[in-house]
């Protein structure tokens, strides 16, 4: 997911001329494994919590990010995928500095041009007809990241943790080393640094 649907960075280990052009925001993924590209400064992660039946209510306690490696970053040169985007609104979302000892997840509140867009606060209940989204904003400057999001829930006496990750992946994020990005100029077709 990216920033305003357009505003994201990704770190490849290549020179700018073998680079395909930036996709847009649906093919990302693929574009970006293709090339084996890092999350580059933030990764966004839009998930759906609900009850797993039907009848059943349950609670989410708490988000939690579980680092599982951390590395220095890479030094490899960004790829801006836009030149400039963005609008008057901006979600609410949960925001983790993965840089600190223990990353912590906290409520931050958005702003629709007029007024604040108040941040979900945990615990909260959901239903199978009526989940919580969740969007979680982890950033890094100093390293470089493996990290998975946890969500622990209740229903009634029973407990558990859910594993938010990549498809069976962490999810990765490094830090942006400075002076080496690059953006796409469409007339040109090539990337301008």
């Amino acid at each position: 997911m990216w920033a305003h649907e357009c505003d994201h960075r990704y770190l490849v280990d290549r020179p700018p001329h073998t680079v395909p052009a930036p996709p847009v925001q649906q093919d990302a993924q693929r574009w970006a494994r293709s090339l084996g590209a890092v999350h580059g400064g933030t990764t966004i992660v839009r998930a759906t919590l609900s009850a797993a039946r039907q009848d059943a209510t349950a609670v989410v306690e708490r988000l939690t990010v579980r680092v599982v490696e951390r590395r220095t970053p890479p030094g490899w040169p960004a790829y801006a995928m836009s030149s400039g985007c963005g609008g008057m609104l901006s979600p609410a979302f949960h925001a983790v500095d993965l840089d600190a000892p223990r990353p912590l997840v906290r409520p931050v509140e958005g702003f629709d041009g007029e007024r604040p867009l108040p941040a979900t606060r945990l615990p909260y209940r959901v239903r199978a007809g009526d989940p919580l989204v969740v969007r979680v904003e982890a950033t890094a400057v100093r390293c470089d990241c493996a990290w998975v999001l946890e969500a622990e829930w209740s229903s009634g006496e029973r407990r558990g943790t859910v594993r938010i990750d990549d498809g069976g992946r962490p999810f990765r994020t490094s830090g942006v080393a400075a002076g080496r990005e690059y953006a796409y100029d469409d007339g040109a077709k090539a990337w301008r640094g």
